[in-house]
């Protein structure tokens, strides 16, 4: 990491941002003045005009209150080599201003997201040329994971088949494996938003690589590219089976909005069904990965001919009845069958089943057909509520209830048994004793809104894939 000092300049080359602290140094926050760039050549460290990476949040990274103190005119670059994933980071300043807070160490924090990975200026330029064929290398004794031609993708708007692309599978018990992802957990930590490093001395972790290979120097696939990577956990499933947790999912910014996300989970999909995996879930997914398993798996179930039966007899029964004078909750989901044939064969555990069900039913309703939208409406209003009050049908649970008493003995060996009441209080408050019912109807409404247009716009990715 380069510090440098400007005094000789007192207007340096114009910056994209620049940290002032005040007179009284109430620090600077560090997305105001840290710059990453993602480059590819010797040529690029040094220069701006590359590609941009945004983190997540820089903030966590320096202390409590996550600013840094003490500088003036604080400015810090950060180049990170998309070939061996090393980094430089060059930091400069117009003076220093030690306040009641001192002055940041600012080598700390950057050891903590690239550590031994982070090397001064003159080692990170030689790694373009000594560490040209890293990925090439460490791919090598990995797995090629077979794929059906319709699940390699040169770009998120073709369907052609890139031969050129391939996910390597690669076991942490092979230590190679291990030292790459300690190069990567910098684009985990910068990107992934709550991630933590994975243990790659767990021989349970696996990672799952996309590359893609180019001509180069008179050989056809001379030069290998890391496209992205994902992170595979296998905890054990008595008695004899294995459940797939997926731990991170990350595409490497010049190739995001390529489809190979799509790609990587395809990959995993395609293993857990070779290798009979009990099913595949995922651990603290965001929102768009959730969106995207949603629009896969849909793709999946619509050609699984089991589900068509099902799905018919559910529009029938929207189409035919009113849900809203129904005395007794109807049975709308999918028979239990199903669930646990859909889980042996496509590796869909229940809870992603039933969030794609619901995507079916919306893709098959005929939707000029009012009183078939008013009752899958109804549905999500009733599995919305459902949620909230921690029961199947929206109505609170009407049974046994324990609470903790503490006492002075042991607080742990104390508690009170009694029966609820229907309409209770839950979450949101929407028993009768629960306050303004109005506002609450209208929270619930605002949700199950919320709820449909994820459906909907899950709908129309997946009528986009299959068209």
């Amino acid at each position: 990491m380069a510090l440098k000092h400007n005094i000789s300049d007192p207007h340096p080359k114009k910056r994209k941002r620049v940290g002032f602290a005040s007179t009284d140094d109430t620090g600077i926050d560090p997305n105001d003045c840290i710059n990453i760039f993602a480059v590819k050549t010797a040529d690029q460290v040094g220069s701006t005009n590359c590609l941009q990476i945004e983190p997540i949040d820089l903030n966590h990274f320096f202390g409590q209150d996550g600013k840094i103190y003490g500088y003036n005119g604080l400015q810090i670059d950060v180049w990170l080599s998309m070939l061996s994933f090393h980094a430089y980071v060059d930091v400069s300043f117009q003076s220093k201003c030690e306040g009641g807070k001192g002055v940041t160490d600012l080598e700390v924090p950057f050891k903590s997201i690239f550590g031994e990975s982070l090397l001064d200026k003159e080692k990170f330029v030689q790694t373009f040329s000594k560490d040209h064929d890293y990925v090439r290398n460490i791919i090598a004794d990995g797995e090629v994971v077979p794929l059906e031609s319709s699940m390699k993708y040169s770009n998120s708007n073709s369907d052609n088949k890139d031969p050129s692309i391939e996910v390597m599978r690669l076991g942490m018990q092979n230590a190679n494996t291990g030292l790459l992802y300690s190069r990567l957990v910098s684009l985990v930590l910068l990107l992934v938003d709550g991630a933590n490093p994975i243990d790659v001395t767990d021989p349970r972790w696996e990672i799952y690589v996309a590359v893609k290979r180019s001509p180069e120097n008179g050989l056809s696939n001379g030069k290998v590219e890391m496209l992205g990577f994902a992170t595979v956990y296998h905890f054990f499933y008595y008695p004899d089976a294995s459940r797939m947790r997926i731990g991170q999912i990350l595409v490497l910014p010049p190739f995001q909005s390529q489809g190979y996300g799509r790609l990587l989970l395809e990959a995993i999909n395609s293993v857990a069904i070779s290798k009979n995996a009990h099913d595949i879930t995922v651990e603290e997914p965001s929102e768009y990965l959730q969106y995207l398993r949603a629009c896969m798996d849909a793709v999946r179930l619509l050609s699984y001919e089991p589900i068509n039966p099902a799905i018919s007899s559910v529009i029938s029964f929207l189409k035919e009845n009113n849900l809203s004078k129904c005395t007794a909750k109807p049975s709308t989901g999918p028979p239990a069958s199903l669930v646990d044939q859909v889980r042996l064969n496509l590796k869909i555990n229940r809870k992603q089943f039933l969030r794609c069900w619901e995507v079916l039913i919306y893709m098959n309703l005929v939707h000029e057909n009012q009183r078939c939208m008013e009752n899958f409406r109804l549905l999500i209003s009733d599995r919305v509520k459902g949620e909230i009050l921690n029961t199947e049908d929206g109505v609170k649970d009407t049974g046994k209830k324990i609470v903790e008493v503490p006492n002075d003995y042991d607080s742990d060996m104390s508690y009170v048994m009694f029966r609820s009441e229907r309409g209770e209080v839950g979450d949101l408050g929407m028993g009768k004793n629960g306050g303004d019912e109005a506002k609450q109807e209208e929270q619930l409404k605002q949700l199950v809104e919320e709820e449909l247009e994820e459906i909907s716009n899950v709908v129309k990715k997946v009528s986009s894939l299959i068209s």
